[in-house]
């Protein structure tokens, strides 16, 4: 059977070593290398990484609409994509006689798009899960062939998260594909009245909204974690906000109740409480711009220490 596999973050690539490692996938279709950081480094994405490692082709289109004649020349049986991030043309999802599949981050039809994982978390979302389907050439609305579904708990980042429903999905996609194969599988149109979106994050939704309540800005910073992180503005300089607790405290929100939103109205040891809509976040990891990640304690005791004040506002 010849597989072809379409897929670029590291989300891909168990799932990539699992299809390779039970049925063999002939070639890997990944996006273009980036250049990353202040440094410019061409780096390769996970995928490609991962693909040269155990052998397999690699094929980099620019543009999937305009260059995709050697998917078809691979002669694929099966299509299998998981966070791909291209439009892939009808030419190429009509051509498999297995069809083309896609591993998604979610339980469809909720959360369809680029970002579902993070934006399961930035919802409030208590749980979420993976998804496999058919694909179609309007954004994740093909027929679904399984789900299973995960539990999003308090403490969870969308890297820890990321991690879970990467597992989950090549556990998932391992138990659906002989179904496919034999052609017993389930085909489950989507309910259009579910229909949510999950669009991919904008660099305007890093900034804090300290008008926000406690659960909506912890969720918030929890959610753009590890990357590419939250950040806020004090004094003309941008900080990066790593890590948040919330803080409930009715001494704090009856004494502060008339006080701005994004206040510093404490700052702890180990910690900085800012006033938002309905409590006190403490902050407890951040970064300076071309500085390292710090907890708040060692941040506090050098480059913080004349930056951070009770009474200065985040903005």
């Amino acid at each position: 059977m010849n597989i072809v596999f379409m897929g670029t973050p590291e989300f891909s690539v168990r799932i990539l070593e699992a299809v390779h490692g039970e049925y063999g996938v002939n070639l890997v279709v990944t996006q273009p290398d980036k250049l990353v950081g202040r440094k410019k480094v061409l780096t390769f994405s996970p995928v490609k990484e991962k693909a040269l490692e155990l052998g397999i082709e690699v094929f980099q289109p620019i543009n999937m609409k305009l260059d995709y004649a050697r998917i078809l020349e691979a002669k694929p049986d099966i299509i299998i994509t998981a966070a791909y991030g291209q439009m892939i043309p009808n030419e190429v999802i009509d051509y498999p006689r297995l069809g083309a599949i896609n591993v998604h981050g979610s339980l469809l039809p909720l959360l369809r798009g680029g970002a579902p994982i993070q934006r399961a978390i930035k919802r409030l979302h208590t749980t979420t899960g993976v998804t496999i389907m058919y694909m179609a050439y309007k954004m994740d609305s093909g027929d679904i062939i399984s789900n299973r579904s995960i539990s999003i708990m308090p403490n969870y980042t969308s890297g820890i998260l990321f991690d879970k429903l990467s597992i989950l999905g090549k556990e998932l996609l391992l138990e659906t594909l002989p179904s496919i194969i034999e052609g017993t599988n389930n085909r489950i149109p989507q309910d259009q009245h579910l229909v949510t979106y999950a669009y991919n994050l904008k660099r305007e939704e890093e900034r804090i909204n300290w008008n926000l309540g406690m659960s909506e800005i912890e969720a918030h910073v929890r959610s753009f974690s590890p990357e590419p992180s939250c950040y806020t503005m004090i004094d003309g300089k941008s900080i990066k906000i790593l890590s948040v607790e919330k803080f409930p405290c009715e001494s704090f929100e009856e004494s502060h109740s008339e006080d701005p939103n994004g206040l510093i109205v404490k700052v702890f040891k180990d910690s900085i409480g800012v006033k938002c809509l309905n409590g006190v976040i403490k902050i407890t990891a951040v970064q300076l711009e071309g500085k390292t990640k710090q907890r708040v304690k060692v941040f506090l005791n050098g480059a913080g220490r004349n930056l951070i004040a009770e009474q200065k506002q985040f903005i």
